[in-house]
């Protein structure tokens, strides 16, 4: 079965034959942790990738780690976190194999995507996507259910963590006797106050006329949403307010990373589809992005990015030595980014037994289903029905 691979060390992806190679390199750090130098080996080319085996990946006499091979048939998609070199014929092959590859910056955030020639071209699809779009009504419809499954999805994180024995109490969680308290009278009131709110807003999304307007209460949605988070994880992590760009805190910072990780898998997804990445109905289509991406992403999030982060918290496996902090931003360091994203790779992988289905399905094949759905309705004009967690 194919894989997403995760490229943490600074390196080289490089093809030989029908194989590729990552070739690590050595990097010297300030003492901040930001990176010096990197010095790449020059004795490594062409002709030195033919004699590699598998037993050579351990290090040298002289510390110098070789490369390592990467069978084409087994990648899903690259996603590469250090300073990584590539050249051409890198790009050619796996364009040729169909591998998208995911680009985040030195502080972890994504900075962009390389897609491969759309191997799946639909006109019917394309024509019938943007038809979609420019209708206001049949966009309105795909707007509002994909805002109604999104904000039903972070209903069921609260309505989980209302019981008392979801949530994990600690000496190192402030103002934990009011937590106690609230966990011991058997249900935690500030939850089902923000149940209650993200209801009472719910309701006004069929009333909704503009995509603008809809955006709106999506995100007076997820306010409430976000204020009662030091419920479940500790106020230590709470969020007075919601700051991407860049995040202020270590918990903007996880939710922004999460997102981006979600984003790129969705985006990856979308490829292997006949759908156009850039013509959206929830966020306005624009330049230098794939805003169908952001649209299905609003779906998973709840359900794969937040939860996520409420375990990695709750069990203390992200802490705030994992984060570095400078003057007017914050962000994770490695360590902590291979933490998360090793918990992201297992949820990906996790199976649940599909309703409609009646089989198991992984929680990344869940998003392809989603982009299925959408291209029924679209074409078809099957009703549109986003994807609601039912456990």
């Amino acid at each position: 079965m194919k894989r997403p691979y995760y490229i943490m060390t600074s390196g080289r992806l490089r093809r030989k034959d029908n194989t590729v190679y990552f070739e690590p390199v050595k990097e010297e750090k300030n003492e901040d942790g930001t990176i010096k130098k990197i010095t790449i080996d020059p004795a490594i080319d062409e002709d030195t990738l033919a004699g590699f085996t598998e037993e050579s990946q351990k290090e040298t006499e002289t510390g110098r780690v070789l490369r390592k091979p990467i069978p084409v048939e087994d990648i899903e998609a690259f996603y590469c976190f250090g300073e990584i070199n590539f050249n051409t014929r890198f790009f050619s092959f796996i364009s040729q194999q169909k591998i998208p590859l995911h680009i985040f910056n030195y502080y972890g955030y994504y900075a962009g995507s390389f897609l491969p020639r759309d191997y799946l071209p639909s006109g019917t699809t394309i024509v019938e996507q943007v038809k979609a779009y420019l209708d206001t009504h049949r966009r309105l419809v795909i707007a509002r259910e994909i805002i109604d499954a999104a904000s039903f999805n972070i209903l069921k994180n609260l309505q989980y963590y209302t019981n008392p024995s979801h949530l994990s109490i600690t000496n190192n969680h402030k103002n934990n006797d009011d937590r106690k308290k609230s966990v011991n009278d058997g249900f935690n009131e500030n939850l089902l106050s923000a149940i209650k709110d993200i209801e009472q807003l719910r309701e006004s999304i069929k009333n909704t006329s503009t995509t603008q307007e809809l955006m709106g209460l999506e995100g007076n949605i997820r306010e409430r949403y976000y204020k009662c988070w030091g419920e479940i994880v500790g106020q230590e992590y709470s969020i007075e307010k919601r700051i991407k760009h860049p995040p202020d805190n270590a918990i903007n910072t996880m939710i922004s990373f999460c997102n981006s990780l979600v984003y790129a898998t969705v985006l990856g997804e979308i490829y292997h589809t006949h759908l156009n990445p850039t013509i959206s109905y929830l966020h306005g289509p624009g330049e230098r992005r794939y805003s169908l991406a952001l649209d299905i992403s609003e779906i998973f999030k709840p359900i794969i990015a937040d939860k996520m982060i409420f375990k990695l918290l709750n069990n203390k496996q992200i802490q705030e030595k994992h984060f570095r902090k400078e003057l007017h931003f914050c962000y994770l360091e490695e360590n902590g980014r291979k933490i998360i994203l090793q918990e992201y790779d297992e949820r990906l992988k996790t199976t649940i037994k599909h309703r409609n289905l009646g089989r198991n399905v992984s929680y990344r094949h869940l998003m392809r289903l989603e982009e299925y759905k959408l291209v029924n309705h679209i074409v078809g004009g099957e009703e549109y029905k986003a994807f609601r967690a039912w456990w």
